[in-house]
């Protein structure tokens, strides 16, 4: 179905890329348009569990798994769980066995570098900033902030929480989720930060108090990143007043709501070396629904964005490419509109009992007994 047709990518994440690769052992013509300038600009976020059935099997699909085996941080994955006055409930550092292991964790540089690197030349078209994009012929011509165009006869939309290609397909709008997050990056932690750094081990943290949260991950180039998790309205990034890109306005914010929080907590705004992001919670409806295009679909978080409570984000993208990939590449449906169905049809059931779980776990953790209830989750209670 899709010989001699030209597919654009919009969005170079984990799940673009890796639908890439995976049409790119179909002999499928493949574009990736990507904003960011090149492959050099640091990658922001918390590092990636990737899990058995979903990132793992894409990789495996993709033969990329001795890549990942070469990169991935056996020990990132090890939680501790504390409460505000850092009273230890859970160390999987101290223990033989732990979840973690099922989860192998992996920074999102060498993710990336791994999937760019099993690209044919010349596959990501850098700088590219989609603006928008028009019906031409039987596809589409894209249009740039650089003032580039590119026609395509299938787009896919995996262009993020905010995509911008999802209007075309759809008009369902997210949901907010009651919770908003504060995403900080420390670089240099172990100089920067300390006390938390030797807390975290190279690790990761989850504190939960007060009906709040305080979320850690480490990177092998030595950041820190952390997410404050707090009850809020839905406007209150805008409402607060807070310009977060003073970051003394976020500290004073921090030291006022986390007052009650052991004083510890208070070294992660003490350096200059962070980067500091808002991010309100959203999440698309369980039942959302929409017509098939024949020539338009989307992946990954423009499809089915949610919190991060669960950990399937980047796992529920890579399946999505995987599951799109077989779906686009198989003669047994009679055309393209067809196979976009079907991969859509089986995507938005598993991305609504994700998301159910998910919304689940948000409540979980933002709540006034959240350390109990989720260690009656990990006993399987």
């Amino acid at each position: 179905m899709i010989q001699d047709k030209k597919i654009a990518i919009v969005g170079g994440g984990p799940g673009g890329l890796t639908l890439a690769r995976l049409l790119q052992l179909k002999n499928a013509e493949v574009k990736v348009y990507e904003r960011d300038i090149n492959k050099e600009v640091r990658v922001q976020g918390a590092t990636l569990d990737l899990h058995e059935k979903s990132g793992l099997e894409a990789l495996r699909r993709a033969g990329l798994m001795d890549g990942f085996k070469a990169h991935y941080r056996p020990d990132a994955g090890k939680l501790k769980v504390v409460d505000k006055n850092l009273n230890i409930y859970l160390n999987e550092h101290s223990e033989k066995n732990s979840h973690s292991e099922d989860r192998p964790e992996i920074d999102r540089t060498p993710l990336r570098k791994i999937l760019l690197e099993s690209l044919q030349p010349n596959t990501v078209v850098w700088d590219s900033h989609f603006i928008s994009m028009e019906k031409h012929g039987e596809g589409w011509l894209l249009h740039f902030k650089n003032g580039t165009s590119y026609y395509a006869d299938i787009v896919i939309a995996a262009d993020g929480a905010n995509s911008k290609i999802r209007p075309y397909i759809t008009d369902i709008q997210p949901i907010y989720s009651g919770v908003t997050m504060i995403e900080g990056n420390i670089y240099n932690a172990e100089t920067n930060s300390p006390k938390i750094w030797k807390l975290v081990e190279g690790g990761k943290i989850f504190a939960l108090d007060n009906e709040q949260t305080l979320l850690f991950s480490t990177k092998e180039d030595g950041t820190l990143t952390f997410y404050t998790g707090c009850n809020t309205d839905e406007h209150w990034v805008k409402d607060s007043g807070i310009d977060f890109t003073q970051k003394q306005q976020v500290t004073d914010w921090f030291k006022k709501e986390y007052s009650s929080w052991n004083e510890i907590w208070q070294e992660l705004f003490e350096s200059d070396e962070i980067s500091i992001i808002p991010r309100p919670q959203y999440h698309y409806p369980l039942d959302q629904k929409w017509e098939p295009l024949a020539n338009l679909t989307l992946l990954g978080d423009a499809a089915h964005r949610m919190p991060p409570y669960a950990g399937e984000g980047v796992n529920m993208a890579m399946q999505d490419a995987y599951e799109l990939a077989e779906s686009l590449t198989n003669d047994e449906f009679k055309d393209i509109k067809t196979a976009i169905s079907s991969y859509e049809n089986k995507m938005l059931e598993r991305a609504s009992e994700i998301t159910r779980l998910t919304l689940e776990n948000t409540v979980l953790m933002h709540s006034e007994n959240a350390i109990e209830n989720l260690m009656k989750v990990f006993n399987g209670e």
